[in-house]
C-alpha cells in the first residue's frame, strides 16, 4: 500500500482521503482547520502539523482545496508539501485552480523530480465521498498510468485530456457552462414570476422540457419555491472564482466569451451578501435587480 499525503478536508476532500484510506492506504492529512482533520484521524489517517510534514516520505501527494492562493500555499510555501516531497512521488492537484496556475504548479514540482498530475475533478460531495468521481486528467501517458491504482480509488471514470494543464482546461470550461446554465436559469424563474405562471407547472415543464441539464433539474424547484437546494453543489463564491479562471483562460487563447462574461457578472454581484450559499441562490440577486446587471 501506498503512503499519502492529502492536503484540504472540506466538502469534497473529506470524502476523497477517506476513500484512500479505505482502500488501505496509510494517510497522512492536514487541513488549515486543524478540528476537521482531527475528525477524520478516527478513520485511520494520521494527522500532519503542516503540508510539508504530511509530504515527508510519500508516494503521492494529493491536494484540495479552494482556489490559487490556497494551492500556493499548500505547495509552495515555507512549509508546504514541495519542501520535503520526495523526488518521484507524483503530485496531484484535484483543486480548480488557474491555468496559469497549474503551470507554475507542475514546473516548480518538476524541478523538485516529482511526477504532476493535473487532476480537477467532477461530482457532488456526496459522489466523492463514494470514491466515484471523474477524474478530468491532464498529464502525461506514462505518470498517468503509474497513478491510476490511486486514482482508481477517488474516481469512477477517468477523461484523459491530454498534457498537463488539459484537465484544467476542461474543468473551467465546463464550470463556465454550467454557471451560464444557472445565471440563464434564474433569469427565466425571474420573469416567469414577474408575469405569474403558475409554480408547480412551471417546475414540471422545465424538469421534463429540453433544456433540463442536471443543473437545471437540481435547482429549478429551489429557485422557484424561493429556497437553496437541498442538494447544494457549488457555493456561489466557487462558481464565481471558477468562471472567473475561465475566463482568464479565454483571454488567454484570445477567444471571446460574451455569453461566458454576462454569467460571471451576475455571480460576481451575488458573491457579496450570498457567496457562502449554493449557486441555487442567486434567482435572490437576479430578482432583486429586476434583471437588469
Amino acid at each position: 500500500m501506498a503512503k499519502i499525503a492529502f492536503l484540504g478536508l472540506g466538502k469534497m476532500g473529506s470524502g476523497m482521503a477517506s476513500s484512500l484510506a479505505r482502500a488501505g492506504h496509510h494517510v497522512a492529512i492536514w487541513n488549515r482547520n486543524p478540528q476537521k482533520a482531527k475528525e477524520l484521524a478516527s478513520g485511520g489517517m494520521t494527522v500532519a502539523a503542516s503540508p510539508a510534514a504530511a509530504a515527508i516520505d510519500a508516494d503521492a501527494i494529493f491536494s484540495m482545496v479552494a482556489d490559487d492562493e490556497a494551492s500556493e500555499r499548500v505547495w509552495l510555501a515555507a512549509d508546504g508539501a514541495l519542501s520535503t516531497a520526495k523526488p518521484g512521488a507524483f503530485a496531484i492537484e484535484c483543486s480548480t485552480i488557474s491555468y496559469e496556475h497549474v503551470q507554475r504548479l507542475a514546473k516548480a514540482s518538476a524541478e523538485r523530480g516529482l511526477r504532476y498530475i493535473d487532476c480537477p475533478v467532477n461530482g457532488l460531495p456526496s459522489v466523492a465521498a463514494q470514491g466515484k468521481l471523474t477524474l478530468l486528467v491532464g498529464a502525461s501517458d506514462d505518470d498517468l498510468s503509474g497513478a491510476r491504482p490511486l486514482l482508481d480509488c477517488i474516481g469512477a471514470s477517468i477523461l484523459h485530456f491530454g498534457a498537463i494543464g488539459a484537465g484544467t482546461a476542461f474543468k473551467l470550461i465546463n464550470n463556465l457552462l454550467g454557471a451560464v446554465h444557472i445565471a440563464s436559469l434564474a433569469e427565466a424563474v425571474a420573469l416567469a414570476s414577474r408575469i405569474g405562471l403558475d409554480q408547480k407547472t412551471l417546475i414540471a415543464a422545465i424538469e421534463s422540457g429540453p433544456c433540463a441539464s442536471p443543473h437545471v433539474r437540481r435547482l429549478i424547484a429551489p429557485m422557484v419555491e424561493g429556497r437553496l437546494s437541498d442538494a447544494p453543489g457549488l457555493s456561489i463564491g466557487l462558481r464565481e472564482k471558477d468562471a472567473r479562471y475561465a475566463l482568464g483562460l479565454a483571454r488567454h487563447a484570445e477567444v471571446g466569451m460574451a455569453v461566458g462574461k454576462m454569467a460571471h457578472a451576475w455571480y460576481a454581484a451575488a458573491k457579496p451578501q450570498h457567496g457562502a450559499e449554493d449557486d441555487s441562490g442567486i434567482i435572490e440577486t437576479v430578482i432583486a435587480r429586476n434583471g437588469q446587471i
